[in-house]
């Protein structure tokens, strides 16, 4: 039997695709009968307007396993960002899932077990490209959710690799202000 996972978390970044496809799931893992339980519990009935929290499944009445809730870093505003949320992005997000299950990143045996809150940011921008390459966005949500669990599962960055390499790296936004603030002389 695999020892309990009482809580882990991850997170990744995909981006580089076409527009309005890039991924950041971050992902909290644990044992349904501790915290992680509970939270998935409590979030599923504390629904609020414009952060719904749905189950991810890969199509209508099939639910992933393990059970897996997605909550929106986006407030949900229109009816066209709640089809993709909720149809693109649920999908790739249950197959990500599965896909970290098949790689062992999670134990089969404990997908019943195990609880996944997973926080999903979607461009706002994805309602309103007309263009919208679904088949992009659903590949990258995919690749991003399994990435996000296999660091979850397997504590990375570990605390040595982040002690070895905190002056070498620099947040990109913060980068990019600096970098703003030196073209303005």
């Amino acid at each position: 039997m695999s020892e309990k996972i009482v809580m882990r978390t991850g997170e990744c970044l995909i981006a580089g695709g076409p527009p309005f496809t890039a991924a950041e799931p971050e992902v909290v893992i644990g044992e349904l009968d501790g915290p992680v339980g509970t939270a998935i519990a409590t979030l599923t009935g504390n629904q609020a307007a414009g952060h719904s929290k749905v189950f991810a499944i890969m199509d209508t009445d099939i639910q992933v396993r393990p059970v897996t809730l997605m909550v929106s870093k986006v407030t949900v505003k229109s009816t066209a960002y709640t089809n993709i949320l909720m149809g693109t992005v649920q999908g790739a997000i249950a197959n990500g899932v599965l896909d970290a299950v098949r790689a062992g990143d999670i134990p089969k045996e404990k997908a019943n077990d195990l609880g996944i809150i997973c926080s999903v940011w979607l461009n706002p921008g994805a309602a309103t490209d007309e263009n919208l390459d679904h088949e992009a966005l659903f590949d990258i949500h995919r690749r991003a959710m399994a990435q996000a669990i296999r660091k979850a599962m397997t504590n990375e960055p570990s605390i040595d690799w982040l002690l070895e390499n905190q002056d070498k790296v620099t947040h990109k936004y913060y980068q990019r202000a600096l970098d703003a603030k030196k073209a303005q002389g």
